[in-house]
């Protein structure tokens, strides 16, 4: 693995404090908030190490309820709510300090054979044939704020590749559409956990800004307070985050200071691994 990779999968193992209580490192990603997809690949590893390895997570529901430090540690409680047949269902509370910043329900399942059917994978360019995120942001390096600068043109654990890329500092209205390819930036172990925990982690990136390409704005827009409300994965199969995967997102809707995303995640084999949704906040301020 890379050594940025090294240090994700480090940060996500989590330290056992007592029984169902856990804590994690904080990513520091230039912002001075906490990376939402960091909270939600912690609070899943934390749910799953208090289930037995045959029982994998097929759903994780939760919300941000407030604006974490990218500095602090952050303190996982685990919840044992319910262990059936072939269902266990955890809850999972993530503090600073005394205060809570995220909670999280998960839902793990056996394997099981049932009916199968899932939408096609969209027809997009393969990801040899584009350039990653920091070879775009590269070109607009003299725009970066300079706290943000290294971080953003430096190593990164997941390399993405967008497969049309917009003008953050120039946008123009388009569809809320985007297609990303992503992956990590070395080989990762054969422990399908700690795939579903990095791909937790990566699906907060480039879902919400998707809501705002119609409206010919960007991330970078200082009039915006953006931030994420909710989060949902649905995990469908097995995968390799160390394979290219494609996000294919689209924003239904936006209003009332709020934008909903979705997403779906495909294998090289057109494969639907996992389908993600969230909610977040776009306000407009004076």
């Amino acid at each position: 693995m890379s050594k940025v990779l090294d240090n994700l999968v480090e940060l996500l193992t989590l330290e056992s404090l007592a029984p169902d209580l856990y804590r994690g490192g904080s990513q520091d990603l230039g912002f001075p908030q906490l990376f939402g997809g960091q909270v939600l690949g912690q609070a899943l590893s934390a749910a799953s190490q208090t289930v037995p390895e045959a029982r994998q997570v097929h759903s994780l529901h939760g919300y941000f309820l407030r604006a974490g430090s990218a500095v602090e540690a952050v303190t996982y409680q685990v919840d044992r709510i319910r262990d059936g047949g072939s269902f266990s269902t955890r809850r999972v509370t993530a503090f600073q300090g005394e205060q809570p910043i995220f909670f999280c329900s998960a839902s793990f399942h056996i394997e099981e054979p049932g009916f199968e059917h899932q939408t096609t994978m969209p027809d997009v360019p393969a990801p040899e044939t584009l350039q990653s995120e920091i070879a775009h942001a590269q070109k607009y390096a003299e725009l970066i704020p300079a706290p943000l600068r290294d971080k953003l043109l430096g190593p990164r654990p997941i390399e993405m590749r967008p497969v049309v890329f917009t003008d953050p500092f120039k946008p123009e209205p388009t569809e809320p559409v985007r297609h990303v390819w992503f992956r990590a930036t070395g080989d990762l172990p054969d422990q399908p956990a700690l795939h579903r925990y990095l791909l937790a982690y990566a699906s907060d990136f480039n879902l919400l800004p998707s809501s705002l390409l119609p409206h010919g704005t960007s991330f970078w827009d200082r009039s915006l307070q953006i931030a994420s409300l909710d989060h949902a994965v649905w995990f469908h199969r097995d995968f390799r985050l160390d394979d290219w995967l494609l996000y294919a997102i689209d924003s239904p809707w936006a209003g009332g200071a709020r934008g909903l995303c979705r997403g779906s995640i495909y294998n090289r084999a057109g494969q639907l691994v996992a389908s993600v949704a969230q909610e977040g906040l776009i306000r407009k301020r004076g």
